[in-house]
C-alpha cells in the first residue's frame, strides 16, 4: 500500500505546504555557487599536482615553459573565480538593488570559468604527466 501513498503524494493538487511555496532564488543561487566552488577546488588541486609534476621533470622536459605558464595562469584565474563565487554567495539575490551586480559578477565568473577550461584543455594537450613508478620501470625494462 505504500506505493499507492507515494502516487497520491505525487498527484497535482496535493496540499503539501512545501510544494506551494515559491522557490527561494537566493538559496538556489547560494547552492549553485557552493557547487561551482567545489568544482573549482577540485580543478585547483589537479592543477597544483600538474604544476608539481612539471617542476619535478625540470626544464629539460618538452613544453616546460608553456606548461608552467599555462598552469600558473589557470591557478590564478581559479583563485579569482573562487573569490567571485564567495562574493556572489554572500549577496542576497532577493534584494533588487543587488540583482544587477550579481548578474555582472555571475557573467564575469562564467567568462573566467570558460577561459580556465580552454587553458586546461591546452594543459592537457601539452601533456603535464607525472613521471611515476610505471614510467621509470618501463624505461629500465622495455618490453
Amino acid at each position: 500500500m505504500e506505493s499507492e501513498r507515494e502516487i497520491i503524494d505525487l498527484q497535482p493538487g496535493n496540499s503539501n505546504p512545501r510544494r506551494n511555496q515559491p522557490i527561494n532564488l537566493n538559496h538556489y543561487a547560494t547552492k549553485k555557487s557552493v557547487a561551482e566552488s567545489m568544482l573549482d577546488v577540485a580543478l585547483f588541486m589537479s592543477n597544483a599536482t600538474r604544476l608539481k609534476a612539471v617542476l619535478e621533470q625540470g626544464p629539460s622536459s618538452h613544453y616546460y615553459t608553456a606548461l608552467v605558464t599555462l598552469i600558473s595562469i589557470s591557478l590564478l584565474l581559479q583563485v579569482v573565480i573562487g573569490i567571485l563565487l564567495v562574493v556572489i554567495a554572500r549577496l542576497n539575490l532577493n534584494e533588487v538593488q543587488n540583482q544587477w551586480r550579481l548578474n555582472q559578477l555571475n557573467n564575469a565568473a562564467t567568462t573566467l570559468v570558460f577561459i580556465t577550461v580552454v587553458i586546461n584543455v591546452f594543459i592537457t594537450a601539452f601533456g603535464a604527466q607525472k613521471a611515476g613508478f610505471l614510467t621509470a620501470r618501463a624505461s629500465r625494462n622495455p618490453l
